[in-house]
Order: structure tokens, then sequence, then C-alpha cells
């Protein structure tokens, strides 16, 4: 069986072992996507520091890969929201069916 090869950018890692394939920091399970939404939230690079234990430079090599691959990126972040509103959606489901106390 063939896999998919890992592919490796400045400070940004593609490897389908880890965190599903999606664009991570080197060395860490931290995603270029969650580091997008930090941006998305107003955070300066700097701020972000005191999110993740990053350095600069990986911080900088995650925004400029989101920017080079911004169709990669917000496809993974509306997936990440259907995801999280198929989890609420069940949840609420499961709560309703629930014997009342």
């Amino acid at each position: 069986m063939a896999t998919a090869a890992k592919l490796v950018y400045s400070h940004v890692t593609k490897d389908p072992e880890v965190c599903g394939g999606r664009a991570t920091i080197d060395s860490t399970r931290i995603r270029v996507l969650d580091i997008w939404s930090l941006k998305q939230r107003g955070l300066t690079p700097e701020q972000m520091l005191d999110e993740y234990p990053l350095t600069l430079a990986q911080v900088h090599a995650a925004l400029s890969y989101a920017y080079e691959n911004g169709a990669e990126i917000e496809a993974a972040l509306a997936e990440d929201d259907s995801v999280a509103e198929r989890i609420q959606r069940d949840r609420e489901e499961f709560l309703e069916k629930s014997p009342k106390r």
C-alpha cells in the first residue's frame, strides 16, 4: 500500500501521520490554521507567542504558508467549523432524548 509523501516547508510540515496531514509547525502538533485563526482574531505575531510555545520565525513561517495556501487553510477552517457544528447538534439531540430528572 502506498502512503502519501511527507512534505516539508520552512518550519512547516505536512505529514499524513500528524494532524490528519494538515500543515503543522515543525516538531509540534500546532496547525498552521491555529496560527491563522489567531491572526483573524487580531493578534500580532508577538502576541501569538503567548498562546503557543513557538519562535517568532515559526509564527511568521506559518503565516507565510497560510498566505501562500489560502484555499487550503480556508477549506480546513470550514471543515473544522462543520465538525464543531455537527458535534454541537449531536450533543443537543442526545440531551433532548435523555431522561429528565
